[in-house]
């Protein structure tokens, strides 16, 4: 047999072997792409999440830790003694705490409120397509990119009692931050001007993701401008008014910058949220334990209030 034909059979002889190779080699960057294709998203964020749990986990399990010990600016960074939740009974057991609270939690419903009641009616209104619209947007959003700290300076001189511009309008010496009963009142006013915007630009967004199908076809039905937007688009929007409820009450239950800014807590505590409680607490007093007790406190009534939109909606949510 010639040595060309000797070649052939052996080549023939492994090519089974080669294939079946090629084939297992195959097989197995086949199950190695289906299991990065599989898990991408785990990987992909896990980076991120590790960051954040460095960030934000270590001090939240400190702070966690450090509201049940008994430890003072005095001592070591692991010193005092264990207190169990005695730091929780004598904050809510506290006169000037509870008021906080519960300041904190009628502010934050009223914030709200007011915020997605005249963010969906200015949603509403720059859905009409009307001469000098798109100033009319650009200029809405003016008051949600200020820096809150800066916003809260122009509105305290804005209400001096002696050159503030607004007294100047009503022709009147009020002094709106000094009286316990307008210092709420100012506070909220600044912060509901704030972010609207935002409340309004969230919903205007979903508001023109909607199909219009179902309003021509209500309204080819006969039913009213209001009916159409209380049975079609209403109900459209609940998945956006959710978000922005959501967003808008864990933001303005811990607002602090304006209302340092503007009050500092005054006068006599009208004004003194939960925030600043906390931070009055913490850094005035330098008592790290029962601070960290109000912010649990804190977070976990956040949660609450959270929660409390999310069963409503569940429960009255359409079949």
């Amino acid at each position: 047999m010639s040595e060309t034909a000797l070649q052939m059979t052996s080549d023939a002889a492994r090519s089974p072997h080669i294939d079946v190779t090629t084939q297992r080699t195959s097989s197995r960057r086949s199950r190695l792409a289906d299991v990065l294709d599989r898990y991408f998203h785990i990987t992909a964020v896990a980076p991120t999440v590790i960051i954040m749990l460095l960030v934000f986990g270590a001090p939240l399990l400190f702070s966690f830790y450090l509201s049940f010990r008994g430890w003072t600016a005095t001592r070591s960074l692991y010193g005092g003694g264990l207190v169990g939740i005695e730091n929780y009974r004598l904050l809510l057991t506290e006169p000037a705490f509870v008021a906080s609270l519960v300041l904190t939690v009628i502010y934050t419903i009223a914030v709200v409120a007011s915020e997605m009641l005249l963010g969906l009616a200015v949603a509403t209104l720059l859905m009409k397509d009307v001469p000098l619209m798109r100033l009319a947007r650009s200029l809405l959003i003016m008051p949600m990119m200020m820096t809150p700290i800066v916003a809260a300076l122009c509105w305290k001189l804005l209400l001096d009692p002696e050159y503030g511009f607004v007294n100047f309008l009503i022709g009147s010496k009020i002094v709106w931050l000094g009286n316990t009963t307008l210092a709420p009142f100012s506070v909220a006013l600044v912060n509901v001007w704030q972010n609207t915007p935002y409340v309004a630009i969230l919903l205007l967004a979903a508001l023109r993701s909607l199909p219009t199908e179902p309003r021509e076809a209500a309204q080819i039905d006969g039913a009213s401008r209001w009916q159409v937007f209380r049975h079609v688009t209403l109900p459209a929007l609940r998945p956006a008014i959710l978000v922005a409820l959501l967003l808008r009450t864990i933001f303005e239950f811990r607002s602090f910058d304006n209302v340092y800014v503007m009050t500092g807590g005054g006068p006599a505590g009208s004004t003194n949220l939960l925030s600043i409680y906390t931070y009055a607490l913490t850094f005035g007093q330098f008592d790290f334990t029962m601070g960290a007790a109000a912010s649990w406190i804190m977070l976990v009534t956040c949660l609450a209030l959270c929660a409390l939109p999310i069963l409503v909606f569940r429960l009255t949510e359409p079949r």
